[in-house]
């Protein structure tokens, strides 16, 4: 069984992958910002008598993750495999958000996870093993309107990633990306209603497309099923596109021409719901002001 580090784990992804991870043997490092405002892991370990230790780890602070990534060192002797999974999500356009909400999601999404593989990463390579697991997304290849913040950032940490893998592999350690579709967490719950006085009122599309998508509650846990069955195989796979509809859209986005996906956006309201309809996502509800 391994030791296991994994960022953001307070909710959604990361909580869900700590427990399976933890079912499953592991020894499981469990970061995030606050413990002391988000307990529920902690009790769960408790109540359940899971090896799942949770500790404070800032993402966006050299510090706070040197400080933390040398404490699990000296109590476990050893990281095997690093779960990248902290990331954040804005939702708007490009013209209309200020320039510290590219700043803040690149700071966590990218930066945040370069910044924990560079903590641990010495280790594993004086090991001469380990596995690094970057959470990403689809959005890292399909980059829809009103999404630059988080697009962009999951498309650096893929690309980053990509390069990291081809520097690492002589050490015998691996990187791996697991791909999220949209999946039922609080990150999305955090999404801002679109100003009344946008000029791009179809951002509403954005925010309806997400919340049907949501709607159909597809569990974070199986995110953490993933990352639990890749460590327990043998094969190389790099990217792993996770939930029902990543190969979906994926092959939806890859079906369209450049021009094509642009201009899909800019079909009339009833044709975008048919649309949605044929993703098996019913939009309607949620299209009206404030919805």
């Amino acid at each position: 069984m391994s030791t296991i580090l994994i960022t953001g784990c307070s909710t959604g992804i990361g909580f869900a992958t700590a427990e399976v991870l933890a079912r499953s043997g592991h020894t499981v490092y469990a970061t995030m910002r606050n413990p002391q405002g988000s307990p529920e892991l902690e009790k769960l370990a408790e109540q359940d008598n899971l090896p799942i230790i949770v500790l404070p780890m800032d993402v966006n602070s050299d510090e706070s993750v040197k400080a933390t990534i040398t404490q699990v060192l000296a109590q476990a002797g050893q990281i095997d495999v690093l779960v990248n999974n902290a990331g954040i999500f804005r939702l708007g356009a490009v013209e209309e958000l200020p320039l510290s909400a590219f700043q803040e999601v690149m700071e966590t999404n990218y930066f945040g996870t370069i910044r924990c593989i560079q903590a641990a990463l010495p280790s594993m390579r004086e090991k001469g093993a380990g596995c690094i697991v970057n959470v990403t997304s689809i959005a890292s290849k399909i980059y829809g309107g009103f999404q630059g913040t988080y697009a962009a950032s999951k498309a650096a940490a893929e690309a980053f990633s990509e390069s990291l893998a081809a520097e690492v592999q002589p050490f015998g350690i691996r990187v791996v990306l697991v791909e999220p579709g949209v999946i039922d967490t609080p990150i999305l719950d955090k999404m801002e209603r679109p100003s009344p006085t946008t000029k791009y009122p179809i951002v509403n599309r954005a925010k309806a497309f997400y919340a049907a998508s949501q709607a159909n509650h597809v569990s974070p846990g199986l995110v953490g099923e993933t990352i639990r069955d890749i460590l327990a195989g043998n094969d190389t796979q790099m990217r792993y596109p996770v939930g029902p509809d990543a190969a979906l859209l994926l092959g939806w986005r890859a079906s369209l021409s450049d021009y094509e996906w642009i201009s899909s956006g800019n079909v009339d309201e009833e044709t975008w719901i048919a649309g949605m309809d044929q993703l098996g996502l019913n939009v309607r509800p949620y299209l009206g002001a404030g919805k």
